[in-house]
């Protein structure tokens, strides 16, 4: 299992990246993309044809999901057009109402979004299969809420020979993502913030707390992301660094891990 960053900044666009989007890729199966913020679907044209891949969205906000009407222009405009057929699109509830509404051509009218994408929600299908031409398992999904202010959750992959790579969404620290993430051998975190007083509840975690989460789950790597641009990623790292002993890596766009 392959993870490739394709953008990693925190809130919005930044300056040297994208918006939140990462690349999955494990053998015998179509590419699949979690999250596409603004600016993802351009980064994915350098890695994967973006038409073959199954997109999961951990949650609505628009730094997390705005570039996926530009994908449905591509599937049902672009060269390959005529032979692209129905790819996942797995979001929270809600999810093909929200795309469908930014994808319209007037305001008021929601894009029906059945041609090119088969739209299913987290909160009916907690679990995904990803099987190859052998009908074998090659990657599975597991969505967990976590702790954010939308409907929002975390992602834990399994690939067919047990590795596993957690993607925490956008989340504030607790037991859902430290559970989450438990056991994975690459826990991608969000750290959007430093530490200190005055922070708003329930909406993000900062360096010191993705630490702590990688510490108490037992992961093997952890790699910060959704810093925004006005925030230090080093000191993040820093910061993460006083919790956690492990490997610390900071996402930034091409990285690409063996998982």
């Amino acid at each position: 299992m392959f993870l490739t960053v394709l953008g990693c900044s925190g809130s919005i666009g930044g300056p040297t990246s994208p918006a939140s989007g990462y690349l999955v890729e494990v053998e015998g199966v179509a590419p699949v993309v979690i999250d596409m913020g603004p600016g993802v679907l351009g980064a994915l044209q350098r890695h994967a044809v973006p038409e073959d891949a199954a997109i999961l969205l951990s949650h609505l906000h628009a730094d997390h999901c705005l570039d996926v009407p530009s994908l449905l222009v591509l599937r049902r405009y672009g060269p390959h057009s005529a032979t692209a057929g129905r790819v996942p699109l797995v979001g929270p509830s809600g999810t093909a109402y929200r795309i469908g509404v930014a994808s319209a051509e007037e305001p008021g009218a929601v894009d029906d979004l059945s041609d090119t994408f088969e739209v299913s929600t987290w909160d009916v299908t907690p679990e995904l299969k990803f099987r190859d031409d052998d009908d074998e398992v090659a990657l599975h999904v597991r969505a967990g809420r976590v702790d954010h202010p939308p409907e929002s959750y975390g992602l834990r992959l399994t690939s067919a020979d047990g590795r596993v790579l957690v993607y925490s969404g956008d989340t504030a620290y607790g037991d859902s993502v430290v559970d989450l993430a438990t056991g994975a051998d690459v826990l991608l975190c969000e750290a959007s913030w430093t530490h200190r007083e005055g922070h708003p509840p329930g909406i993000h975690m900062s360096g010191i707390e993705a630490g702590r989460v990688a510490v108490r789950a037992g992961v093997g790597r952890l790699v910060l992301t959704h810093i925004p641009p006005w925030t230090d990623p080093e000191a993040v790292r820093a910061e993460a660094a006083t919790e956690y002993t492990g490997e610390i890596l900071l996402a930034e766009p091409a990285l690409r891990l063996e998982i």
